[in-house]
């Protein structure tokens, strides 16, 4: 078996958005970085929708134009409810209350990550594919990595600090037996991609349609190709009853929507249906001597609120001026433990609404905008809702009287209708157990 040695000033394992950020920061800054990808792109991966917010980032990276040449743009987030008087209501980035990114994009990640690949890899990256990380020593202050390539042979890599951006492979986590379910959100998905799926018209056509029902809740995301992605996050009881394929369980479920069945009435599936479990999980471990843990190798919450891209690379950027900090004052305990607080936190501002997103109280209240209204004061709890969907959740100081103020209103809509909410809670927790 063939050896090779390299030594790195960082070695960063894996290369989707958080990995391929940070690596392009990074080297900007002039710092010789090594990226380990163990697959070959393009490659397939969920989680197309994203955010307003990503596009000061795609900026920084100099990538925002070409993002806009494979992406539909997506102007709001639309909900939809049979269960409440408003059963539809649309969510316009315009009138978040940071005008300045008054839309998102919707992307096929195969070609969304490429990009991204590809850039690190003009920044000055050493970007490899086909390299799966399969040991890791950080006992030392050198850093080692063991990978073996796509034709099995073993490589190994040193540098001064080892950045996991592995994903839902969570290798460090893994290593350091440090990842833990997350006990408050028990969830999983099944997905797949249809053609020919009924779509908004206009400038509404790229929006992202989320449907309640009594499993749980389902996405659709229309892409620029007419293909439209579209799973269904459910609860664990509901999955187990599962007695056909999984391709025939997906469609089962979606046409337990009426206003899906009707827009999927001339679409088919296309490829096969794809599952996810173990949707929710945290490491109780994000950094150490000559290591950090970003996003979802980190921590990864419920996505409907398509903040997973984000944070991800909203965490990678934060990443790449903590290390920076880091080399020239290795010593500064501070900086780890700002960096820290700012993720958890960031985290946090989500997980409050995504926690709720089934319950009674905030199914309720999402539903009950009224745009005929013109009271200021609703205007600015709506204008605080919108910021969160745009990922404007934690650093926006404009928004946090107007959210305090949402979130009274769900805790006196909880009180208002307590035994619906009782319930919901008492089932919440029995599938969190499950």
């Amino acid at each position: 078996m063939n050896h090779s040695s390299n030594h790195y000033d960082i070695l960063i394992i894996g290369g989707g958005p958080a990995g391929t950020t940070i690596a392009s920061l990074l080297a900007e800054k002039n710092y010789n970085v090594c990226l380990l990808e163990k697959t070959f792109h393009p490659r397939f991966h969920i989680g197309e929708s994203l955010l307003p917010m990503n596009l000061p980032i795609f900026e920084k990276l100099g990538v925002l134009e070409k993002i806009d040449k494979i992406g539909i743009k997506k102007y709001a987030a639309e909900f939809n409810s049979t269960e409440t008087p408003l059963d539809q209501d649309t969510f316009y980035f315009a009138k978040a209350e940071n005008k300045n990114h008054p839309f998102a994009y919707q992307v096929r990640r195969s070609e969304f990550d490429e990009i991204l690949f590809k850039n690190c890899q003009a920044k000055g990256v050493t970007a490899l594919e086909g390299m799966t990380v399969t040991d890791t020593d950080l006992s030392t202050t050198t850093k080692k990595l063991t990978a073996i390539d796509d034709a099995n042979i073993k490589h190994e890599f040193t540098s001064q600090y080892v950045i996991d951006a592995s994903g839902r492979d969570t290798l460090l986590a893994r290593q350091l037996k440090s990842k833990e379910k997350n006990s408050k959100h028990n969830m999983a998905a099944i997905y797949g991609h249809f053609k020919d799926v009924n779509r908004r018209t206009g400038s509404d056509e790229g929006n992202i349609s989320i449907y309640w029902f009594k499993h749980g809740w389902i996405w659709l995301i229309p892409l620029k190709d007419g293909i439209t992605s579209i799973g269904c996050v459910c609860w664990p009881e509901y999955l187990k009853t599962r007695t056909s394929s999984l391709d025939g369980f997906l469609l089962d479920t979606l046409n337990l929507v009426p206003e899906l069945h009707l827009r999927l009435k001339h679409a088919t599936l296309e490829g096969e249906a794809q599952a996810t479990g173990n949707y929710s999980y945290q490491s109780n471990i994000m950094s150490g001597d000559g290591f950090l843990l970003i996003g979802d190798a980190y921590a990864f919450v419920d996505p409907v609120f398509s903040s997973g891209v984000y944070l991800a690379m909203q965490s990678a950027v934060r990443g790449a001026e903590l290390i920076d900090q880091l080399f020239q004052q290795p010593e500064n305990k501070q900086l780890i433990a700002d960096f820290e607080k700012t993720v958890h936190e960031e985290i946090k501002a989500f997980c409050w609404f995504i926690y709720r997103f089934n319950s009674p109280a905030l199914h309720k209240l999402l539903m009950a905008s009224d745009e005929a209204a013109q009271h200021p004061s609703k205007q600015k709890i709506k204008s605080a809702v919108i910021s969160v969907l745009a990922g404007d959740a934690y650093s926006n100081q404009h928004i946090k009287r107007p959210l305090t103020a949402f979130k009274l209103l769900y805790y006196v809509n909880t009180l208002l209708s307590f035994k619906d909410n009782w319930k919901f809670n008492r089932f919440r927790k029995k599938q969190n157990e499950i």
